[in-house]
């Protein structure tokens, strides 16, 4: 039913995976000589089921990890909450040959590598790939915050690499089907435009209004407006609005001295090279000349435009 997975997600990580088998095994031995991992004492109680201390270099990251990048001051904030205050919650790994595989917790064992702390407190779970990957999302969503795009990406990779559905991938994470596909649609963005909702240079209103404009080079313009001007999703629906309303909106007629064919092929080349520069790009094509003409909004603009092109000014 629609409820249950909404109410495994509000009991958060823990929830998820408290059918999970879990699986004790002997705990691998430190290195001689290794630090004391007194820091890392977590909340479980010694030889509470499921619960060891696992050598750090034993333990691998997960292939299905929905976090793109791991910044270094996040990474020494939390290496610093954890020599003060210990480690709160263990990571959950499950058995993988002679190693174990990180389901939740790249981050705290990032830390503890930063820490030289050679042992962290780990639950071992058995999971399957695909139950490995959800919860693995689910702890980024809940705890780590992933940035929209890192989100949709996640989303992809369970419904792409696990055969699902929207429903199904939904389900797993607790999640309805109308945010998961919402969500999705994000990867609909040019290449640029996702890196400025990944940044927070955009917001996910506004890309929700871009991705309502069909044409590439004035999806592009308007994010650089917004992000230049700092404008509200309301002040960007309505520029949205007249874009999709103004005559320069519709296909443009065949070009005097080229086939439909050829029409076609440089209106393509005019959509890659405005995705690919942030900008808008016209490429004026007759058959023995032409010229390429790139709109840019003021000095930075143009000083990124010319970066973008390995110029130097």
């Amino acid at each position: 039913m629609p409820a249950a997975p909404k109410s495994r997600l509000g009991r958060g990580l823990g929830g998820l995976i408290s059918a999970a088998k879990p699986v004790v095994t002997a705990t691998p031995a430190p290195a001689a000589g290794a630090p004391a991992a007194t820091p890392a004492a977590g909340p479980a109680p010694a030889g509470a089921p499921g619960y060891l201390e696992i050598a750090v270099s034993m333990i691998e990251p997960s292939p299905y990890q929905a976090r793109r990048e791991i910044t270094p001051d996040q990474l020494r904030e939390l290496a610093d909450s954890i020599r003060s205050e210990g480690l709160l919650q263990p990571i959950v790994v499950r058995k993988s040959g002679d190693k174990y595989q990180l389901i939740a917790g790249e981050r705290r064992w990032r830390a503890f590598q930063l820490l030289k702390i050679k042992a962290i407190p780990a639950r071992i779970v058995e999971a399957s790939n695909a139950s490995s990957a959800a919860l693995g999302l689910i702890e980024n969503l809940q705890r780590e915050g992933l940035n929209p795009i890192e989100e949709a990406h996640g989303y992809a990779s369970l419904i792409r690499d696990f055969d699902l559905t929207q429903e199904s991938a939904a389900e797993r994470v607790g999640k309805g089907r109308a945010s998961v596909a919402n969500s999705l649609r994000l990867l609909s963005l040019d290449a640029d435009l996702q890196g400025y909702v990944a940044k927070n240079m955009l917001s996910v209103g506004h890309a929700k209004v871009l991705l309502g404009i069909a044409d590439a080079a004035q999806r592009a313009l308007l994010a650089r407006r917004v992000i230049e001007e700092g404008l509200s999703v309301r002040a960007t629906e309505k520029l949205a609005l007249a874009a999709k309303s103004a005559p320069g909106a519709r296909p443009a007629p065949a070009k005097a001295g080229l086939t439909a064919k050829d029409t076609a092929t440089v209106a393509g080349i005019e959509k890659k090279l405005t995705s690919h520069l942030g900008a808008r790009v016209a490429v004026l094509h007759t058959p023995k000349k032409g010229r390429i003409v790139i709109e840019y909004r003021g000095n930075e603009d143009l000083q990124r435009l010319l970066e973008k092109l390995g110029v130097e000014a």
